[in-house]
This record gives structure tokens, C-alpha cells and sequence, in this order.
């Protein structure tokens, strides 16, 4: 049995990962400050881990020695992180001090204390600027956006910390992550969360563009199967997490208007440039967001290859689309229930 430190760990991946370990037997030991984890993620149909999770930010120099000192993690998972990109643009200096500062405390600390393996949650927005697909690991023109950017610094402190050091670390490059827990309640959920809601508040959803834009999308058991796969990594790696396949985004409103029977639910469009018209604070000002910038964001093209995560560590994704979307459809119907009444 390992001894497990999961940062992040009220958030959608972080509380799934924590479950599937303790299912397993493993001890773990989970922490978030909830900017943006949720009590809700935390429980499950046999398992509450709301009175376990230490409520405490990772930049808590002091707290976190002392965590480490106490429990002699042998595994460290770093998925803490302000992930909405919006959020990143729009409070930079926050931006960086959590998703980078923080990287950095967690390495120091698990070279002090001899963690034998770290995986680190990256993106697969470091490829924003990649032009050939699908996108192996060892090819990244450098992101522009700041979540992509501080993505990418932090990985590139994983790679000093190896080189330095001989700390074994792995890198998750993450696809765009659908499954149970889904975040559709913040202000600009991710493209499935939000469809859902807007359809179960019986709304038309706004996709930006014309909707024909391809995302690459992985269940989130499926990303959890290679997490744990990867815990015996002696060496530096980084690895896309991704099925290599895409579909649009009007393929996937149809599919859960469909599932949802909104079918009679008219689709509208706007402009890129209204990608993010819920901050307008980044429209204003002398140096507004580029209207060029929005319109990248939106349009691009996202297929990762999966191929070194299936020669290395043997993983296939398994769950197709469809029934990822009603399992996420069923669970985000529950959540949206409870928070309306």
C-alpha cells in the first residue's frame, strides 16, 4: 500500500482519482483550498471524503513542510491549479503564483522528503499554437494564452527537477476532460457542462463560430486508468492523455439535445469575439483581449496522439462517446437539481 498526496483534490479529477485510490486500498491524503474544488465532488454513493480533505492552500510554505514531514508521501499528484482560462487572463499575477509558484513548492517538497514519483496535470492547450496533428509530446510551439503558459513553465521546472535532481516525474497532457463531476455551474463551464445546463434549464445554448470546430475529448475514468498506470515511471516523461479522435461541437450538442430530448431546443450562434463576454473586464481598458486572440481560442483544431501512452504503459481509452455523455448528462441533471432548489 502507498501512502498518496493528491493537491487539487476536490476538484473534477482530483475527487475521482481520490475515490479510485481508496477503492483500491491505497491511503491517501487529499488537499484543496475549494477556489475552486466543490464539497459535492467529495461525495460518493459509499464514501464522503468532506471531513478527511485538509482545507488549505499548497502555497502555505509552513503547512505544507509540515504534511510532508508527517506523512512521507511515496506518491505526490499535482492537479492543484487555476485551470478556467479566462480566470488566468483575467488575474494574471494569481494565475502564476498558484499554477507555477505552487508546482514549485510541491517538487522542493518532494525532493526534501523523497516522494519516489510525481505526476503533474498539464493541458493539452501548451499545443495552442501547433499546427501539424495529431500532436506528439516531443512538439509544442510555445502556448501564448496564461493558463497554457504557466502550464508550460511548470512543466519545464519538472524537467530542471529531474535533471538535477533524478526525481522520477510524469507529465499528463489532458484532452478536453468529460465524465461525472463536470464543473457546469462556474461562470464559463467546459463546452459539455455548459451545453447540459443550458438545456436543462431548458435554454438555448450559444455555441461560438459556426460549431463545426474539433475537440479531442477523454472520459475521465479513462485519463484515471493511465494516472494509475503511470505511478511506476522511473524516469522524466510526459504523456498525452487522448482518445486521437475528434468530433464537433454541434456532433455534441446534437448528442445530448438528443439524450436530454431538447431536440426542440433551437442552437444559436455568435461571433468568437464573444467567447468570453462573461468577463467583460477583459474586453475594457487600453490593452483589451485581442478580438484575433478569441477567435484562435475558438477555432482551433485539438487531436492529440495517444500513441506513447499505449506502447509504454499498455492504456487504450475505453468508454465511447456516447455513453460518456449520458453518464455525465445523469450526473450533472442531480447537481443542477439540487443547486436550483
Amino acid at each position: 500500500m502507498s501512502k498518496i498526496l493528491i493537491t487539487g483534490a476536490a476538484g473534477f479529477i482530483g475527487s475521482q482519482l481520490s475515490y479510485r485510490l481508496k477503492k483500491q486500498g491505497e491511503e491517501v491524503v487529499l488537499i484543496d483550498d475549494f477556489s475552486y474544488g466543490k464539497q459535492d465532488n467529495l461525495i460518493f454513493e459509499d464514501y464522503d471524503f468532506n471531513n478527511e480533505i485538509y482545507k488549505e492552500d499548497i502555497r502555505n510554505i509552513k503547512f505544507m513542510d509540515e504534511l510532508f514531514q508527517k506523512n512521507k508521501f511515496d506518491i505526490v499528484y499535482h492537479f492543484a491549479a487555476i485551470t478556467p482560462l479566462p480566470d488566468c487572463q483575467n488575474n494574471i499575477i494569481e494565475a502564476v503564483d498558484i499554477n507555477v509558484r505552487g508546482t514549485s513548492i510541491i517538487l522542493d517538497l518532494a525532493k526534501k522528503y523523497n516522494v519516489k514519483n510525481v505526476i503533474f496535470a498539464s493541458t493539452s492547450a501548451v499545443y495552442e499554437n501547433n499546427k501539424e496533428f495529431p500532436l506528439e509530446e516531443n512538439k509544442v510551439e510555445k502556448p501564448s494564452l496564461i493558463y497554457p503558459s504557466t502550464k508550460y513553465m511548470s512543466e519545464q521546472l519538472c524537467k530542471a527537477f529531474y535533471d538535477s535532481y533524478n526525481i522520477p516525474i510524469t507529465i499528463l497532457r489532458f484532452t478536453n476532460v468529460y465524465g461525472p463531476h463536470i464543473d457546469c455551474l462556474r461562470k464559463q463551464p467546459p463546452v459539455m457542462g455548459y451545453i447540459i445546463r443550458e438545456f436543462y434549464n431548458k435554454k438555448s445554448p450559444i455555441l461560438h463560430s459556426n460549431g463545426n470546430q474539433q475537440r479531442d475529448f477523454i472520459y475521465v475514468d479513462d485519463l484515471i486508468d493511465l494516472a494509475l498506470l503511470v505511478r511506476n515511471n522511473k524516469e522524466f516523461d510526459i504523456v498525452n492523455v487522448s482518445t486521437e479522435t475528434t468530433i464537433s461541437i454541434n456532433e455534441i450538442t446534437k448528442i445530448i439535445a438528443k439524450k436530454m430530448n431538447c431536440e426542440d431546443i433551437e442552437i444559436k450562434y455568435t461571433e468568437t469575439k464573444n467567447f468570453w463576454k462573461n468577463y467583460p473586464e477583459l474586453y475594457q481598458g487600453y490593452y483589451p483581449i485581442k478580438e484575433e486572440v478569441l477567435e484562435h481560442e475558438v477555432l482551433k483544431y485539438t487531436c492529440l496522439s495517444n500513441k506513447h501512452a499505449k506502447e509504454k504503459y499498455g492504456w487504450e481509452p475505453k468508454t465511447n462517446i456516447n455513453d460518456g455523455i449520458q453518464k455525465t448528462i445523469d450526473f450533472s441533471i442531480k447537481i443542477l437539481g439540487e443547486n436550483n432548489g
